[in-house]
């Protein structure tokens, strides 16, 4: 059995220590198998689930490779999404923590080039960001990777997706050959292999186990006729009254739709997906992940990345057409050790579906008809918080203590009545309980934060 201590890696004493105070213990699986070879300066193709460890597995390993004396790019990690890269960003933040002078840059669509095209020319060791913003970037000469050791594929069967199979190969083509591959994904599809073929140098795979313990999650399907699937997600949610959950749809439009509907039965639920654009998008996850809204109804690709800590259910409105999108999909709940149910709708002519659930599983799925479920018809889902945005941010110097201090104090609100603070560039969310929302705008309509008069209100 590989040994599962940091102190066992060839890293510095201070990553190691920085390791600890961050709550890093023990090696996850995807962890205690990558690292050794990423150490090693191995190509990698790395199959694991999200919420494996992978980030801090490609993390740390770029991380020992950088040299902070040249500011030059020297890692690139490349990942489907804003929301992601925000994550990863975040993440390796921290894991740099022991490494003085390390500057990491976002490089994502949705936000200004030019402050950007700044934060380049100052210099960068490591570099976020989705596709088609690195791209642009590469373009208008901003961004140069020819000094690069380290390249990251995160989610790349994601990337594949979403189209952004010619813009990869575009930005991979202007970086050295003689460079470190790490290519990360949760599905492995033959496109996958195709590109590792042409990309990685004899590289190390290694797969970590996507199934889950039948203990952690209860999986239930469904079967019902095509027009009944509206009804028959009411009764999956009067009957198991799961306090968040998310839906899965296939389409921009289903989300519009299934969400409404939702909302019409008094179940507060909020869409995403990528016509959203990246304002509404952040107040949306904003508000799921701080108990605002306790229902996300979400396309596979939109849902990537979501840094979500407890998820009593995933439903799917409909399954999808790849068994491995499944498990990927309920790998969202029964996390931590905590017990979740996956439930799923199909019809008649989805049962080859469910079959492909089967073979993946290797046992057999328990299916169900949903005439079978007790309904409580008085049944309605509504948060415990409500946001609140506040006109001031990050650039404006605002910390989650600031807000904190500024309703526990003046305000006279009480610490339980406070939820998650989130803390971006020109604006701040607190979460408030219902109750305390009018006391809190109250104040924010005439008191200060941090010393500065800010607007503030209600998010619906």
């Amino acid at each position: 059995m590989a040994n599962t201590q940091f102190s066992s890696l060839p890293i510095s004493p201070a990553q190691v220590a920085n390791l600890d105070s961050l709550g890093y213990k023990k090696m996850t699986d995807i962890q205690a198998q990558a690292l050794p070879h990423i150490l090693n300066g191995k190509d990698l193709i790395a199959q694991a689930k999200t919420g494996s460890g992978k980030t801090a597995a490609f993390g740390i390993g770029l991380l020992n490779e950088i040299n902070p004396r040249f500011f030059g790019a020297q890692a690139l990690i490349l990942c489907p999404t804003r929301e992601l890269a925000d994550q990863v960003g975040k993440e390796i933040r921290r894991l740099a923590r022991s490494v003085s002078n390390i500057k990491l840059v976002l490089l994502c669509g949705g936000k200004p080039f030019g402050p950007q095209v700044g934060s380049l020319q100052h210099g960068a060791h490591i570099v976020v960001g989705t596709p088609g913003r690195i791209q642009d970037h590469l373009r208008k000469n901003t961004l140069k990777l020819d000094g690069l050791k380290t390249l990251v594929l995160d989610e790349a069967d994601r990337m594949l997706d979403m189209g952004f199979s010619d813009v990869m190969k575009e930005i991979i083509a202007q970086t050295p050959k003689k460079r470190q591959t790490l290519l990360f994904s949760a599905t492995y599809p033959d496109e996958i292999k195709k590109m590792c073929r042409s990309i990685l140098r004899d590289p190390v795979t290694v797969t970590v186990e996507s199934e889950h313990k039948p203990t952690t999650i209860e999986q239930l399907f469904y079967e019902i006729k095509r027009h009944e699937r509206n009804n028959a997600l009411l009764a999956l949610f009067e009957h198991y009254q799961p306090e968040s959950a998310i839906v899965f749809c296939h389409t921009k439009l289903q989300c519009d739709e299934v969400a409404n509907f939702l909302r019409k039965q008094k179940i507060g639920a909020l869409a995403i997906h990528g016509d959203l654009d990246q304002r509404e998008r952040d107040q949306v996850l904003v508000r799921f992940a701080n108990n605002s809204c306790p229902v996300l109804v979400a396309t596979d690709v939109a849902a990537r990345g979501l840094d979500i800590k407890s998820l009593q259910a995933v439903i799917n409105y409909e399954l999808p057409r790849d068994a491995e999108i499944y498990i990927h999909r309920i790998g969202r709940t029964g996390r931590a050790g905590e017990k979740g149910i996956a439930l799923s709708l199909f019809t008649e002519s989805e049962q080859l579906r469910v079959k492909a659930i089967e073979k993946q599983q290797n046992k057999p799925c328990i299916c169900d008809v949903t005439a079978s479920l007790d309904r409580d018809i008085e049944f309605t889902l509504q948060p415990p918080m409500v946001t609140i945005q506040l006109d001031g941010g990050r650039k404006d110097k605002i910390r989650p203590g600031d807000i904190l201090g500024a309703l526990t104090g003046d305000a006279g609100l009480a610490g339980d009545q406070i939820g998650k603070i989130d803390i971006f560039d020109r604006s701040s969310y607190v979460a408030i309980e219902q109750s305390a929302l009018r006391q809190a705008l109250n104040y924010l309509s005439q008191g200060k934060v941090k010393g500065r008069s800010v607007r503030a209100r209600k998010i619906s």
